[in-house]
């Protein structure tokens, strides 16, 4: 059954996740689930994959019932190395967390969006590269749950 098969599982907490070059960006939703929080940022561990386990105890740790990883897209929508890379992390990450959904939710623009955001607040610099990770899950997350929502209110009677 692929990603757009699979049944919605229904309210619990969802993880979102960045995947970048050096480091993870971690994101968690309340129960209901609305609405998206930053978790942690992990460092990128390509070759002993403590990064994926890491999050593999995260999603027993908040009982997590779906997980989201940013897919990111060109500005024309076509897939690049960048979507290799994610897809490549949730093909590793599905074997550490099955029955657990892993699914792919565009996120074009979400980094640039997370650092704009964190430099009106004020964040810049190191404090930014720090956090900005976790920021862009965000982004991600939130726009999944957006799009869910709306999903969900016009599947109602």
């Amino acid at each position: 059954m692929s990603e757009h098969q699979q049944a919605d599982p229904g309210p619990g907490r969802r993880l979102g996740v960045d995947v970048g070059a050096v480091r993870v960006g971690v994101a968690l939703s309340d129960p209901a689930p609305m609405l998206a929080t930053p978790l942690e940022t992990l460092r990128r561990d390509e070759e002993g994959g403590s990064d994926l386990a890491k999050i593999a105890d995260l999603v027993s740790e908040h009982d997590v019932v779906e997980i989201v990883i940013g897919l990111p897209k060109t500005l024309a929508g076509h897939h690049g190395s960048a979507a290799e890379i994610a897809q490549a992390y949730g093909a590793a990450l599905v074997e550490k967390v099955a029955p657990v959904p892993v699914r792919f939710h565009d996120e074009r623009l979400t980094t640039v969006t997370a650092s704009r955001k964190l430099s009106k607040r004020g964040v810049r610099g190191k404090k930014q590269r720090a956090v900005v990770d976790q920021a862009a899950a965000v982004e991600i997350l939130q726009a999944y749950l957006d799009g869910r929502g709306t999903k969900t209110r016009e599947e109602l009677p």
